[in-house]
């Protein structure tokens, strides 16, 4: 049986690639039976009725997956955010951090626009912090073709998925990378202070050696599937210290003798990320049950 890599799904349609081929493949029956949905990145086996078209029989098992968007196997994230229009957020860049690592899926940072930086050094004081936790934060700007080397080695022989807000120069970045995409792009919203979103669907690109991910932009993120227990460990710096807590399955919220909290009270963790766990994790607590 023919197997392949799901790149595109659009209007019904499953576009698998098989080496260099690409077959326009329907998902069979039995998927919606079982309530399957296959995923852009799904690895599958199809049956081809000729070169062009065919079936979707099976999907692989994955390795990670995406709701928001929705796409399988990826192994790197690389999170957007733009300096300026829209202005950088610590707040919206930890809520995708904390999804991308609850999916045990790599985060790279990438901030975009570094030419309209209008306070350069409360913006170096965050990439610093960021980089001492450990995370990769790639400053680049479409217009000064700046920093889009560094972006390339990070996606050669990857999959990557490009995630983050609407106008923040997501399909900018890719067109500065592969100028024949001519994907489309749109100004800001002066009166929304927001980009329009450009990109309809999910679809993987080759670019610099890897496959890349255009998603529809989104502004908001729940932690639907995150329950409070896990939430430090979407936090490396505070599941790092938490294993000196006095208490096993110590929140780091009111417990006495919390390595976490004597941190940040410290400075060792930077006040901006033990504020956003201490607000996502009353969100997750607050959040309706699930039956």
């Amino acid at each position: 049986m023919p197997e392949g890599k799901i790149i595109k799904a659009l209007s019904g349609f499953y576009y698998v690639l098989d080496g260099e081929n690409i077959i326009q493949c329907r998902g069979r029956g039995v998927f919606r039976k079982r309530n399957i949905t296959p995923l852009v990145g799904d690895y599958v086996e199809y049956e081809a009725e000729n070169e062009k078209e065919g079936y979707v029989l099976a999907v692989k098992e994955r390795k990670n997956d995406l709701i928001r968007p929705p796409i399988a196997n990826i192994d790197q994230a690389v999170l957007v955010f733009s300096v300026l229009k829209p202005s950088f957020s610590t707040m919206l860049l930890d809520r995708f951090l904390v999804l991308i690592e609850s999916k045990n899926i790599e985060p790279v940072i990438c901030l975009t626009k570094m030419d309209l930086a209008e306070e350069p050094d409360e913006l170096d004081k965050y990439i610093k912090d960021y980089r001492e936790i450990g995370y990769t934060v790639v400053e680049t700007s479409s217009k000064a073709m700046q920093g889009l080397n560094t972006l390339q080695d990070c996606l050669a022989g990857r999959t990557s998925v490009f995630a983050g807000q609407s106008g923040v120069g997501k399909s900018s970045l890719l067109n500065a990378i592969r100028p024949d995409l001519e994907l489309k792009t749109d100004e800001i919203s002066n009166s929304l202070g927001r980009g329009k979103h450009t990109t309809r669907h999910v679809e993987l690109i080759p670019a610099a050696g890897g496959l890349v991910a255009d998603t529809p932009g989104f502004s908001s993120l729940d932690f639907d599937e995150v329950e409070a227990e896990e939430l430090s460990g979407c936090f490396p710096e505070i599941a790092e210290r938490g294993s000196a807590c006095k208490f096993r399955g110590c929140l780091h919220l009111n417990e006495p003798k919390c390595a976490v909290k004597q941190a940040a009270e410290n400075g060792e963790i930077p006040s901006y990320r033990y504020e956003h766990y201490l607000q996502f994790i009353e969100e997750i607590k607050e959040r309706k049950p699930r039956y």
